[in-house]
């Protein structure tokens, strides 16, 4: 069956057209939609979908897909095709399944779709996950435009930023001989640079380059889509997960595990610190897939706190492999909305006995 709806997002005063395509799931998802969309029924299979998105001007194409998974597996080549058509590019696609198909999860990753949704799911999470994603295409079409949208801005205290100052620029001068050690150690054991740089997000969605000692093969970041399985954060019901973890990752190099388990790759960070695109205790800047995952609720709070190398998540629970998405967001929440200077210093004290890691996460 097919639905076209209006989404009315009365708050941002957002509307999106959103079509379905699928039957296995309809009277699962229609009482909860029903209150938030104006549902419009037709028969319209995976079969017949393309054509009607052919038949479409460029004034009705529809903001958002929801498409069920068939068992036969033709999604794949419509999704393929939608995504090859350059007039349909700009369209959010969310996967349907009414079963649990693990092998079909990596395959939808790998024609990024928004997101994946396996049965038994909640019909709310669903709905407020269309909300962000309508609201994060329309108003912040790239990540890297986010942080000049967010409406209210972050400060650093001026007590945090020179604790900062004084703490990270005398680590490292203390810590210099090390970084010194660990970079060669890189260098002779892998091929690629000793120090990894990638793309954070931080405090109002401010992006910036993170740095790290290397303690994966050059290449590793291209690999995620395909190891989803072994995501520590993985809900198998729910069909997604805003975080990224892997279980006995195989891209580590035998060094990297070593400076993973004590924490060494993460020294770098201290310069970062004293640059001021992070603080020493706040929450974890994500990675940008990780940080293009989380809801509305999440970006409003986890985001207008301090970013930092260490945290309330470090101290709680790091390694534990029942550690939760919905654990670690609410540690994340938390944090952005009662730091201070005492719950700071807790937390760095409390750091280093967490520094060693029982599990291989």
């Amino acid at each position: 069956m097919v639905s076209l709806s209006t989404l009315n997002l009365s708050q941002s005063g957002i509307h999106a057209r959103v079509v379905y395509a699928g039957s296995e799931l309809r009277d699962y998802l229609s009482g909860e939609l029903s209150n938030q969309f104006a549902l419009d029924s037709n028969d319209l299979t995976i079969k017949t979908l393309e054509k009607f998105l052919n038949d479409q001007s460029l004034l009705t194409l529809p903001d958002i897909l929801l498409i069920e998974a068939d068992f036969k597996g033709e999604w794949i080549n419509v999704i393929s095709n939608i995504k090859k058509n350059p007039l349909l590019g700009g369209m959010i696609i969310v996967l349907l399944s009414a079963f649990v198909n693990k092998d079909w999860r990596a395959k939808a990753m790998a024609l990024k779709v928004h997101d994946f949704y396996s049965y038994p799911f909640p019909v709310e999470d669903l709905c407020e996950r269309l909300q962000f994603l309508v609201k994060f295409r329309l108003i912040k079409p790239k990540l890297t435009e986010l942080s000049g949208k967010v409406d209210v801005r972050y400060t650093l205290p001026a007590y945090k930023r020179t604790f900062d100052i004084i703490t990270s620029g005398s680590a490292l001068l203390i810590l210099s001989p090390l970084f010194a050690v660990v970079a060669a150690c890189v260098l002779l054991e892998s091929k690629g640079p000793a120090i990894y740089k990638s793309k954070r997000v931080g405090t109002g969605y401010k992006i910036f380059d993170f740095y790290k000692f290397r303690s994966m093969r050059t290449g590793a970041d291209k690999e995620i889509a395909m190891l989803s399985a072994l995501n520590q954060y993985t809900d198998i019901e729910k069909g997604k997960s805003a975080f990224i973890k892997l279980k006995d990752d195989p891209r580590i190099t035998k060094l990297g595990k070593f400076i993973r388990m004590t924490s060494i790759d993460e020294l770098p960070q201290l310069f970062n610190v004293l640059i001021g695109d992070m603080s020493m205790v706040g929450n974890r800047p994500l990675p940008l897939y990780e940080a293009e995952m989380l809801t509305s609720n999440e970006w409003t709070t986890r985001f207008l706190g301090p970013a930092g190398l260490t945290g309330l998540w470090q101290i709680s629970k790091r390694g534990k492999a029942d550690m939760s998405e919905r654990e670690r967001k609410k540690l994340d929440n938390f944090y952005a909305s009662n730091y201070s200077f005492w719950l700071d210093l807790k937390i760095l004290l409390k750091t280093f006995p967490a520094l060693l890691q029982k599990e291989k996460v």
